[in-house]
């Protein structure tokens, strides 16, 4: 508990900031403080739950079934659906770098089954190529047939930037769509030229609240990469997603299956943090199902919202304690005097 006259005083300064804040605005212009949008507290989880003899969605679920915990502790769930036949928003990313100018061809042949495996009427997909940069080779289409020819038009050459192309992908395109949402990686994983970080990526993936999967092709050919294979199954396990290690193309069936029937039979499942922090900071999720014999996957965090009052309130509480304490030391020593 604070003192009285602390409390005072902090509730005065508080309730000055708005006040503040919109006479700092008006002196230095409208554009100068641009606002800020406080996110709604409700987080959403989709969960995929299947079999694991036969991949088949499990669909006799309830919450009942479902215990959900964030930084280890348990959440109240507060919606649940189970959803199938979901329309998907997917995005390609080829890798066409350098390391795998041997592997080029493996990567066509894999993207341009995928589209065919796995795109519905419904579905809309883009198709980027990365090398030292990132470049959009076709924007959003539901016709597979269009991104075709920009397939078999891709060279490899220059250095390889995988984490700038996620990130970008997210930003740019990602962020603005709705539904189920996925990134389909053809990489060895190795990254060379990227601005941005592992860390920075993983955290636009979350706010773009995209699954990555990724097809490696460290396995195809001589020799493997620990270290893009390792960066392949963090970036796509902790989105909900995973990595599969095909020796040739033929071995691609059964996960593009995997893939399609994850990703359109979902469970959804909604809690308010208790946690009502506004700190941005990242936050683990651990979901558990009461059921046997069933393979789960689920994104493994999410970044707080974040509110900048919360830190000048919080600031503007350090201050007048800190000042508090100063005057009561004062006090002390004007008595002993």
């Amino acid at each position: 508990m604070y003192p009285a006259n602390l409390l005072t005083r902090v509730l005065i300064v508080l309730s000055l900031i708005p006040g503040l804040l919109a006479q700092s605005s008006a002196e230095a212009g409208d554009d100068s403080l641009e606002p800020f949008r406080v996110e709604v507290d409700a987080v959403n989880v989709l969960v995929a739950v299947h079999h694991k003899k036969t991949g088949r969605f499990v669909t006799n679920l309830s919450p009942q079934h479902f215990i959900i915990k964030e930084d280890g502790r348990r959440q109240q769930i507060t919606n649940f659906a189970a959803q199938t036949n979901l329309p998907l928003t997917i995005a390609i990313c080829v890798d066409a770098s350098a390391s795998v100018r041997l592997k080029l061809g493996f990567e066509k042949e894999v993207a341009t089954d995928f589209l065919f495996d796995v795109m519905r009427p419904t579905d809309k997909a883009l198709l980027l190529e990365f090398d030292t940069g990132v470049t959009l080779l076709h924007d959003f289409t539901s016709n597979p047939n269009a991104l075709l020819a920009e397939i078999d038009n891709l060279r490899a050459g220059g250095g390889t930037s995988l984490y700038d192309a996620i990130y970008l992908i997210s930003e740019q395109k990602m962020l603005q769509e709705y539904g189920r949402k996925t990134i389909l990686v053809l990489s060895d994983g190795s990254d060379l030229t990227s601005v941005h970080t592992f860390d920075e990526t993983l955290r636009m993936a979350y706010l773009a609240e995209s699954t990555i999967y990724a097809i490696s092709t460290t396995r195809f050919g001589a020799g493997e990469d620990a270290r893009g294979d390792d960066a392949l199954e963090k970036l796509t396990g902790n989105t909900g997603g995973t990595v599969f290690f095909p020796h040739s193309s033929n071995n691609l069936a059964e996960a593009f299956k995997t893939i399609d029937q994850e990703l359109r039979s979902q469970y959804n499942l909604t809690y308010v943090p208790t946690n009502r922090k506004k700190d941005g900071t990242l936050r683990k999720i651990e979901v558990e199902v009461k059921a046997d014999d069933v393979r789960i996957r689920h994104r493994r965090g999410y970044y707080a919202p974040f509110d900048p009052m919360d830190k000048w309130k919080q600031r503007a509480l350090e201050r007048e304690q800190r000042r508090f304490q100063d005057e009561q030391e004062e006090a002390k020593e004007k008595t002993k005097e």
